[in-house]
Parts: structure tokens; C-alpha cells; sequence
């Protein structure tokens, strides 16, 4: 039968093998996983279509994309997106995966010159910093300044125990939750993530609210401001005008208000990546380096560096990009280099 077709499917599924069907008998990722425990066929279907997927969206379209020179260039929007942050598109190489092996090893094909390593400078927890900067949070700003794992931190004040006793599932529900409050996600979003009830989500949510006042404050403050101006800034004075905010439908505001929690933040990121390039880029003139920067990922920075440029380039590139603006909270990047991306990474 076709695996993708999800009519074939769900008759194999549902009819033949007899598994617990949900509503309307879907075949969506996130069904099939609920029932992955029920048959060894689902874990199958689960890995066919992974890598089913990394050859449509990866393998075969990279191949039209490449010049005769042998190379990939793809192109950056500066305002592909509402945030500010750069897009890349023809072929897109911001979403190249990395969350599992086979996606990571994609990375294998971006091969630097000979004599020439790939360096990837990538800012650590960037917007984190910036939200215990804007919200002036002293518990965040203590814990960056101490050099601390933020997430192992927030944690220990979730849970109640020592850091030393923080468990690993611990620390990933913590990590959640402090990306779900940056992005304004909901009690039942959360828990969708994290495979819990919305209910005991929500109590996490709430508890993180309970022990970061300032967080709190800050996002009902710059729901209510954009709310009534009508538009948003960053930490530059760059500014976003959120229509949605004042929309009659009540997801569509919403959103609005997502997207004012957040703009300032992932926006102010944005910005400070910029800076860094532009200085990065003139400080390569100047100097007359070989060094090209290739390569945005959001927070991140790849380079072709020559192998005799690489100490000093790894110097000029931390001292850029951490110096660049000066927060309450340090700037932290982290620098890693190969002969390809994959090693790069």
C-alpha cells in the first residue's frame, strides 16, 4: 500500500490492525505517536516519513540550487520577516535540521575549501539575556552574571530542590516553560509540548510567573502599551506596528499579543546580530583577512576561514559579537570549527 497516501493508511491502520482510532481517523505525526506503544508498524511509518521528508525538502531541491561553480548561494530578505531577523530563501538554509542525526548529517555537504576550516559563532541564549535585561529580572540577571545553566536555575526554583538534585526532565520542563513565556504560549500549547495535562502546564506557567515578578509585569505592561499605540520597539528603537492587537477576533488579538511580548525581544536579537555583522564585515576589510562570512542562522555566524587566519579570526569574532552591546546581563558566544558544518557544529 502507499505510504503516503493517508486514506491507505488509515485503512491499514484502523481496519486491518484494529488500533484505537481517534477522531476521524487521522494519520497525523502527532496521533501516530500517541499510538506508538500499540504496534511496531507506527514507529516504522513514524522513520519512513523523517527521512522521506529530509530527501524531499533537503536532498533533491539542493541539487537545482547549485551554480557553476559547484556551490549553493542562497539569498537573504532583510524584510522577509516581521521581527527583523534576516530570511533566507532559494534554497532556504536557516531550517536545515538539527535536531536529529540524519538531518544533522545534511550538514555534511557544505564543505569549506581546501586549507580552510568552517567556523560557527553562534550566540548562547540570546534572548533569554535580553528578556532579564528589558525585564530587569534580578533572579535571571544574577544567574547569567554568575555564569549559571538558566534553565538548571529556573528549575531548582520551579521544583523547589537544590540545582545540584535537578533532574533531567526537570530542566527540559523548565526550558519549555522559559521559551513558552517568551513566546506567549498558552497553558494548553505547553502541555501539548511537553505531553502533560494543560491543567498541570498552567501551574507551571503561573509558579514561573509567582517567582519572576518582574517577567510578569513586563508582559502585561507591553500587552497593554502596544495595545493602545498600536505598535511595538526594540531595545534600537526599531519598531513594529501589530495590527492584530486591536482586531474584534479574539485569536487574531491574540496573536497580537503574542507578538508584542515577543518582538521586543526576538527583534532586539535581531538587531544586535547586525551590528555584529557589519562591524565583523568592516573589521575583515580593514584588516585585509581572506576570511568570508557565508552564512546566517539566526543567532549564528559561519565563516570560510583560512587555517592561518583561524586564531586571530576566533578572537576578532568572540570579541565582536560579545562586546558589540553592552547589556546588564553578558553577551556569551560559543565557537566551534571543521572541515565541514557538520563538524562545525
Amino acid at each position: 500500500f502507499n505510504l503516503s497516501s493517508p486514506k491507505q493508511l488509515a485503512s491499514i491502520l484502523y481496519e486491518k490492525l484494529q488500533l484505537p482510532a481517534g477522531k476521524g481517523n487521522s494519520t497525523a505525526h502527532e496521533v501516530l505517536v500517541k499510538l506508538e506503544s500499540k504496534h511496531p508498524i507506527i514507529k516504522e511509518i513514524l522513520e519512513y516519513r523523517r527521512l522521506n521528508k529530509l530527501e524531499s525538502s533537503y536532498i533533491l531541491p539542493f541539487n537545482d540550487y547549485v551554480h557553476s561553480d559547484g556551490k549553493i548561494h542562497t539569498i537573504y530578505k532583510q524584510t522577509g520577516t516581521r521581527t527583523g531577523r534576516l530570511s533566507s530563501v532559494d534554497p532556504n538554509l536557516q531550517n536545515i535540521p538539527v535536531r536529529n542525526e540524519e538531518g544533522k548529517k545534511i550538514r555534511k555537504a557544505f564543505v569549506a575549501n581546501e586549507n580552510c576550516v568552517l567556523l560557527s559563532s553562534d550566540y548562547s541564549q540570546i534572548e533569554l539575556r535580553i528578556l532579564a535585561h528589558i525585564t530587569d529580572c534580578e533572579s535571571l540577571k544574577e544567574a547569567f552574571n554568575n555564569n549559571e545553566d538558566i534553565h538548571t536555575h529556573v528549575a531548582s526554583d520551579i521544583f523547589n530542590v537544590l540545582e545540584k538534585d535537578v533532574t533531567k526532565d526537570m530542566r527540559r520542563t523548565a526550558k519549555a516553560v522559559i521559551f513558552g513565556i517568551v513566546y506567549g504560549i498558552s497553558g494548553f500549547g505547553l502541555g501539548e509540548n511537553l505531553d502533560i495535562t494543560a491543567k498541570e502546564a498552567k501551574t507551571y506557567i503561573d509558579k514561573y510567573l509567582e517567582l519572576y515578578p518582574e517577567v510578569n509585569k513586563y508582559m502585561k505592561d507591553i500587552v497593554l502599551k502596544t495595545r493602545s499605540l498600536g505598535y511595538v520597539r526594540t531595545l534600537f528603537n526599531r519598531k513594529r506596528i501589530i495590527e492584530e492587537i486591536k482586531n474584534t477576533n479574539y485569536l487574531i488579538r491574540s496573536m497580537g499579543d503574542r507578538m508584542a511580548l515577543n518582538t521586543p525581544i526576538q527583534g532586539t536579537s535581531a538587531d544586535i546580530l547586525k551590528m555584529a555583522m557589519i562591524k565583523i564585515d568592516n573589521e575583515l576589510k580593514k584588516n585585509n583577512y581572506k576570511t568570508k562570512m557565508l552564512l546566517q542562522v539566526h543567532d549564528e555566524l559561519i565563516f570560510e576561514v583560512p587555517n592561518e587566519e583561524l586564531e586571530s579570526i576566533k578572537e576578532l569574532v568572540r570579541n565582536i559579537m560579545e562586546g558589540i552591546y553592552k547589556l546588564s546581563v553578558p553577551l556569551k558566544v560559543e565557537i566551534e570549527y571543521g572541515k565541514d558544518w557538520y563538524d562545525a557544529k
